[in-house]
């Protein structure tokens, strides 16, 4: 079986691939990790990587494909691939299309975690973690038992991702729509199209992809 999930930063996609992975036994493909992996190993494609990423430039289609068809390769037959950020344009829809093709895969499965952009804008710029021991809290949804104080470890020091702001979260979900959602009607054509409220709990987001996946 092979997935692509979309939905915009902040949607949901590295938790539900996890459960995918747990509850599937999938393998998650996201092209941010393979990059950081492939460059940390020092491998061609990943210093081809590192070369374009110290020069300030974005890591181009062709590299990426190269890291998409490595891992392809490295899959058995009867595990199933999970595409978590990727494709984002058209042109990457079409060469991934040929990737699977290559291995002897296709696509199962389109599924995209819709969400209401106000309220994701909440739900992003609310997260912070302990400083000291990583636990993860949110203003309103999850918030520490005493205002201040970390439930895990007791420290009373906390931090924000500084892009988990209004402003660079409502710029990513206009660069979504007007790169990444496009790429649906193709998909859509096939049948093979599903939109799951990504706005909902995690675990109510996790059983209705199980149900579409059963």
């Amino acid at each position: 079986m092979n997935i692509i999930l979309l939905g915009p930063p902040g949607a949901g996609k590295g938790t539900q691939s996890a459960r995918l992975v747990e509850n599937h036994r999938m393998t998650q493909l996201s092209t941010g990790d393979m990059l950081r992996a492939a460059v940390k190993a020092g491998t061609p494609v990943g210093l081809k990587a590192k070369a374009v990423m110290d020069a300030g430039e974005l890591v181009s289609d062709e590299i990426v494909s190269e890291l998409i068809d490595a891992e392809l390769a490295a899959l058995g037959a009867e595990t199933g691939a999970i595409f978590d950020g990727y494709p984002r344009t058209a042109v990457q829809a079409d060469i991934l299309d040929e990737l699977l093709a290559k291995h002897g895969r296709s696509l199962d499965y389109v599924i995209e975690l819709g969400v209401d952009e106000d309220a994701l804008v909440k739900r992003i710029t609310g997260r912070f973690s302990c400083a000291n021991c990583g636990a993860l809290y949110h203003d309103t949804a999850n918030p520490t038992s005493e205002e201040g104080v970390c439930d895990a470890c007791g420290s009373t020091e906390f931090k924000r991702r500084p892009d988990d702001n209004e402003e660079t979260v409502r710029t990513r979900m206009q660069e979504y729509r007007a790169k990444t959602a496009p790429i649906l009607p193709g998909y859509e054509t096939r049948g093979i199209v599903h939109r799951v409220d990504g706005m909902a709990s995690i675990d109510e987001v996790t059983a209705s992809i199980d149900a579409l996946l059963a």
